[in-house]
């Protein structure tokens, strides 16, 4: 069962699912006619400006929630392990990965944004709930919030707790 659990990890998580993400990337770039660089002077500015929004929450503070959602062990430990392992080689291509991921995270908190909704005064918006508005299939949302479901609760603690053992 292990043997079978780790080929189909290297299959999916080899080369073929890098080119995946590059190409996505890349393609969500030029769609986007590098959204990265046309809107980094009004990110700046916005993050600046020490405006709250209605509810109390500024510019600021939104993304330092964001980043705390986004940034962990992994993150922190695979920095420092590229580094030692690559080099200064290694900090270009994070830089170029970060570049063209982050076209992928403007694509995805656009399309939470489109598909949210509102409940109870509050707004809920996440993937699952744009496969089901935007695409129209509710057993596919059904699927993809099982699976975050499963990841969140079984295989990210145990993922990390194996890492802060090693570490």
């Amino acid at each position: 069962m292990e043997q079978m659990i780790s080929t189909i990890s290297e299959m999916i998580w080899s080369t073929p699912m890098l080119y995946l993400c590059i190409g996505v990337g890349l393609l969500f770039t030029i769609l986007t006619r590098f959204v990265q660089v046309r809107y980094l002077k009004d990110m700046i500015t916005l993050l600046f400006n020490g405006k709250s929004s209605e509810s109390g929450v500024s510019s600021f503070q939104a993304l330092t929630l964001a980043l705390s959602g986004r940034v962990g062990v992994g993150n922190i430990a695979g920095v420092a392990t590229a580094i030692a392992f690559g080099g200064p080689r290694a900090v270009f291509w994070m830089w170029f990965i970060a570049f063209i991921g982050s076209a992928s995270a403007f694509i995805e908190s656009t399309l939470a944004q489109i598909y949210k909704v509102k409940d109870k005064g509050e707004y809920r918006g996440e993937p699952a709930y744009y496969i089901e508005k935007g695409m129209g299939k509710k057993w596919y949302a059904l699927i993809f919030a099982f699976a975050v479901l499963l990841a969140m609760s079984v295989l990210g603690p145990e993922c990390k707790q194996i890492q802060l053992q090693q570490g």
